[in-house]
């Protein structure tokens, strides 16, 4: 039962480590280090709390989680009373449900997105000021990407062109293009499945809205390399003031009408601080970590 013992315990610290880390700021020093470390995160709770179901349901067996299930198919259960039984229906049914809605998370994307391209196809024009870029006459202020596997659409708005100067627009298409390029949408996938799977916890929604921001705060990193941050600051806080509309379903937008999240993108464009050698080593070496101590927890014999 030590494999148990310690995959519980560490299902419960990853719920009190997501409540620190949705809290935390230095993760804003390095976005893409945070999002690794979220990402991990999740994972390591989802392993570790199935795990240690599993853990408690083949106690019977005495061989550890793995090599409890070559007996349970063995014997059909036969060593199982209704305590174990109900841990290993529990941890079935959280697999299960983990799995289905982010499948259901995924299609329901898929079909929002596509449905997003035919209308672009209607209503979308070319425009020789912005290459490789669908504009919408619209005179609101928007900007966003459409990512997709075999290509990704990044789409403004006539009110967007005459909002920003030619380098601020630059640095805008270039954050949308680092999302389209670097898949954020994969990484809120998990995520968003899991709000979904627990709506009534509200640590839940405070992780995707912590991973939402550093991925804005990544792209933000890749649109500013080569040159001056202040082009995408100015951007961000003339957006702001526009009080831009929430970006369409399956889309990525380069800013929102909160003030709050967009000031602090403006602050670490304007004056970076970039995380201590220490610190980045002790997070870089938390991810491998987190991902595969509850793995290798499931295979201890005992």
């Amino acid at each position: 039962m030590t494999g148990t013992a310690l995959l519980a315990l560490i299902s419960l610290g990853t719920v009190g480590g997501a409540h620190l880390l949705s809290r935390a700021r230095w993760t804003w020093r390095t976005p893409r280090l945070g999002i690794a470390l979220w990402q991990s995160l999740g994972l390591c709770w989802g392993v570790a709390t199935i795990g240690a179901l599993l853990g408690v349901a083949l106690a019977p067996y005495r061989k550890g989680v793995l090599g409890g299930i070559p007996g349970l198919y063995d014997d059909q259960a036969a060593k199982l009373d209704a305590v174990h039984m109900a841990a290993l229906l529990a941890a079935v049914s959280l697999a299960a449900v983990l799995l289905v809605m982010l499948m259901y998370a995924v299609v329901r994307v898929v079909r929002a997105r596509h449905r997003h391209r035919v209308l672009l196809a209607l209503v979308s024009r070319r425009d020789s000021a912005v290459p490789g870029t669908l504009v919408l006459d619209h005179p609101g202020a928007a900007a966003y990407c459409v990512p997709g596997v075999r290509s990704s659409k990044v789409v403004v708005s006539a009110g967007t062109l005459e909002l920003l100067d030619r380098a601020e627009l630059a640095a805008v298409l270039a954050h949308e293009r680092a999302h389209a390029r670097e898949r954020h949408d994969l990484v809120l996938l998990p995520f968003a499945s899991l709000r979904q799977v627990f709506p009534q916890f509200g640590l839940v929604g405070r992780c995707l809205d912590a991973v939402e921001l550093l991925i804005e705060m990544a792209a933000d990193d890749r649109a500013r390399s080569g040159r001056p941050p202040r082009e995408l600051a100015t951007a961000l806080l003339r957006f702001a003031a526009a009080r831009p509309a929430a970006a369409p379903s399956g889309t990525l937008g380069v800013a929102s009408a909160d003030d709050i999240p967009v000031m602090a993108r403006v602050n670490r464009l304007l004056e970076p601080k970039p995380l201590s050698r220490r610190a980045r080593l002790a997070a870089t070496a938390a991810v491998p970590l987190l991902a595969g101590l509850p793995l290798i927890l499931m295979v201890l014999p005992t």
